[in-house]
């Protein structure tokens, strides 16, 4: 029988909020255990929650960027469960009346383009969290991220494979952090998926039963993941077992699920509205406010870029990946002035991979867009040529001053002097007689061979296209 595999995803996105949903305390990552976690944090007798205004615009702000439903009229609830870090024995979430409703966000996926339904986004507070082996044997509670405001965003059961599922978690991690309203911080927790797999027999519109796995926070762990579980709900069910509702933990030691719990329902969570919290009412005046400070999106950056700057899709989009990324590469051809292409190629070549062998981000590359503008302007006039210009750029990565400073000191000056060309070449031919018949027998390859030759003996300064021409000429 053939099968698919069909997912759909829930993202813990953790605001970018000074301060806790429900109270002042602090949101830093990393401060001692327990030193954030305020009266309304630890639930002591008599305190109120009062909603963070900051993180209603947040919320506003995904809502537009996917174009959801924003609802006019939300509601808090209480989720009841019981757990060690959670004090209050519930959590403040969201149910039936959710900040953000229906929207999408279109992915692409090697040739393919697909759009994912978003169903819901609401607001709701973080838990603590369990400390495991702090003290030997012992394990601990730390309250610090308790009351953390987060969005859930839910996912129709839209994907069909992992490579989708893994598509999609990139573009909604990118665009949180383009929008300004996550860190994306995947290590600390502040993006994490839960991801629901079941499969069915191909062509059935019936869904299978599916299993949650819980807290992936990288985009190789849910990779790993879907495709484990997908195989085996696959071999259970050819073996004739049959597969049960639960909640699963994946292992990235030996990359495998196992099941941690029976999965709750939402009746088992028996929610209600807040008591606490009054209703959440957004206007259009409140939507018109936040959309005023929204930056442009990706989507309308790749048309502007293909359009503007006369790039490709493929390069549009590959300099959109990022907002720092776009912004860099805008600033340089700003202060470039030059081709846009030419800025485009050494941002996504050479700058990129410097960027990638250090595993750093494009805010701490130690050349500047206005450092790699001076490059680029002394190639566009022929100072260098593209092969002197690397030589540059590394020089210029290891600190070693601007691009002119580095030309002169070095003195990597391209020779454009018609004469000086002609009289390398005459050596060049002079000593290569066997190469210089082989060119006029036919044989192509001899003449990049000359070149080669001509770029040597000139140490790499001369101009490569001077070099051709004058070549041409001589050979006849």
């Amino acid at each position: 029988m053939e099968w698919e595999v069909v997912i759909g995803l829930e993202t813990h996105t953790q605001l970018r909020t000074k301060s806790k949903i429900f109270s002042g305390a602090s949101t830093t990552y990393g401060a001692e255990p327990n030193t954030q976690a305020c009266e309304v944090s630890i639930a002591l007798p008599g305190v109120l929650p009062v909603l963070n205004k900051e993180a209603v615009k947040c919320a506003i702000k995904f809502g537009l960027a996917v174009n959801a439903e924003i609802a006019p009229r939300s509601v808090f609830a209480r989720k009841n469960y019981f757990y060690p870090d959670l004090p209050k024995g519930y959590q403040i979430s969201q149910y039936e009346l959710p900040v953000v409703g229906k929207g999408s966000l279109t992915i692409q996926v090697g040739d393919t383009e697909k759009t994912i339904r978003i169903t819901r986004a609401h607001l709701e507070e973080d838990a603590g969290k369990s400390v495991h082996g702090a003290q030997e044997g012992m394990s601990g509670i730390d309250l610090n991220r308790a009351g953390t405001p987060l969005l859930e965003i839910v996912t129709e059961p839209d994907m069909r494979s992992a490579a989708e599922a893994v598509a999609y978690a990139k573009k909604l991690h990118e665009l949180v952090q383009w929008i300004g309203i996550c860190d994306g911080n995947m290590q600390e927790g502040s993006f994490r998926c839960d991801v629901n797999v079941s499969v069915r027999p191909k062509g059935s519109d019936k869904l299978g039963t599916r299993r949650e796995i819980k807290n992936l926070n990288s985009f190789k762990f849910m990779q790993q993941a879907i495709e484990y579980e997908t195989r085996w709900q696959i071999e259970t069910l050819e073996d004739g077992g049959k597969i049960e509702q639960a909640t699963v933990l994946f292992n990235p030691d030996t990359g495998e699920t196992r099941s941690m719990r029976s999965k709750e329902e939402a009746n088992d969570y028996r929610y209600f509205p807040d008591p606490d919290l009054l209703p959440l009412e957004i206007t259009e005046v409140d939507k018109s406010a936040v959309e005023a400070e929204m930056p442009e999106l990706p989507q309308a950056m790749v048309a502007r870029f293909v359009s503007d700057y006369k790039l490709s899709a493929y390069d549009a989009d590959t300099l959109t990946s990022s907002r720092a990324i776009a912004d860099y590469f805008e600033a340089t051809v700003k202060a470039f002035g030059g081709e846009p292409k030419l800025a485009a190629n050494w941002v996504m070549g050479s700058v990129a991979a410097k960027l990638n062998e250090e595993d750093k981000d494009i805010s701490a590359s130690p050349v500047s867009s206005t450092q790699l503008a001076g490059l680029l302007k002394r190639i566009a006039d022929n100072t260098i040529s593209n092969k002197i210009a690397r030589e540059v750029f590394d020089a210029m990565w290891a600190g070693e001053g601007e691009a002119d400073a580095i030309i002169e000191k070095k003195g990597l000056k391209q020779v454009t002097d018609s004469g000086a060309i002609e009289a390398i070449i005459d050596e060049v031919l002079a000593a290569n007689v066997a190469m210089v018949e082989e060119f006029k027998a036919g044989k192509e390859k001899a003449f990049n061979a000359l070149v080669g030759q001509c770029m040597k003996a000139s140490k790499g300064k001369a101009n490569p296209a001077q070099v051709n021409e004058v070549l041409k000429k001589k050979l006849g």
